[in-house]
């Protein structure tokens, strides 16, 4: 049976989300490891991979299950009971050609900050910007909206065969000391988003302009490189 769980995880304490060869700390690692104790040898398939840091409160992956762990929330809550920094909001079975990656129509991320340097208690889950203009941030937000050539917002080392990407929403908002930027779109690319809320920062600190920021967005002159810290980002949710 093909099921499917949303998950969060606390991505301090992770590597990133995919398996990888240097190391064995990752999410996926930790999820597979925990399945094989459970006598579920089948890999998990995610929505997306996120970088060593981020973290997620709406992640998706699907399993294949064997037929006798068809009590779908005894299953989950063994895993929440072995598992640490990673919990299962719930588990569903879907058809068998559901697929967390390829069947997912839009990803969303959020992005969250303050302007104050974060509590202890806070500083691996909420980033911080100084001073910034809420007016030019949102105009600069807007100007990812549409579909476009992200070639100078990702880094190397996804296995891609387009740049090309829709964003669908990119909006700031503000809850007492809080500040968030949401985008929303059909994919993103690696890094992408913390490459798109740095740029976006540096038009509301006035230390990149609107026209830079569009030449760059049209891949014509890279003007920033610049990531904005991990520890602020979430994989909020994915729509299918």
């Amino acid at each position: 049976m093909r099921v499917k769980a949303v998950v969060a995880y606390d991505g301090s304490t992770f590597h990133g989300f995919q398996k990888q060869t240097r190391t064995k700390n990752t999410v996926t690692t930790a999820i597979e490891n925990v399945l094989k104790d459970l006598q579920i040898t089948s890999g998990i398939t995610g929505s997306g991979r996120t970088d060593a840091g981020v973290h997620a409160s709406g992640q998706v992956i699907h399993i294949d299950l064997p037929e006798y762990w068809s009590d779908l929330e005894k299953l989950r809550n063994n895993l929440n009971r072995k598992l640490t920094s990673v919990y299962f909001k719930h588990i569903m079975p879907v058809p068998d050609d559901f697929h967390a990656r390829f069947s997912a129509k839009q990803r969303i991320y959020r992005y969250v900050f303050t302007e104050n340097e974060p509590s202890v208690f806070e500083r691996k889950y909420i980033s911080h910007y100084h001073s910034f203009d809420t007016r030019l941030l949102q105009k600069a937000l807007s100007m990812f909206v549409g579909e476009h050539d992200f070639t100078h917002f990702h880094k190397t080392g996804s296995d891609i065969h387009t740049m090309i990407r829709e964003i669908y929403s990119a909006n700031y908002r503000s809850s007492g000391k809080y500040h968030f930027i949401y985008f929303t779109a059909n994919g993103f690319l690696r890094s992408q988003v913390r490459m798109m809320v740095a740029s976006a920062m540096l038009c509301a600190q006035q230390k990149l302009t609107l026209e830079q920021l569009d030449t760059q967005l049209h891949a014509q002159t890279r003007h920033t490189t610049c990531l904005a810290p991990s520890e602020g980002l979430y994989l909020a949710r994915i729509i299918y």
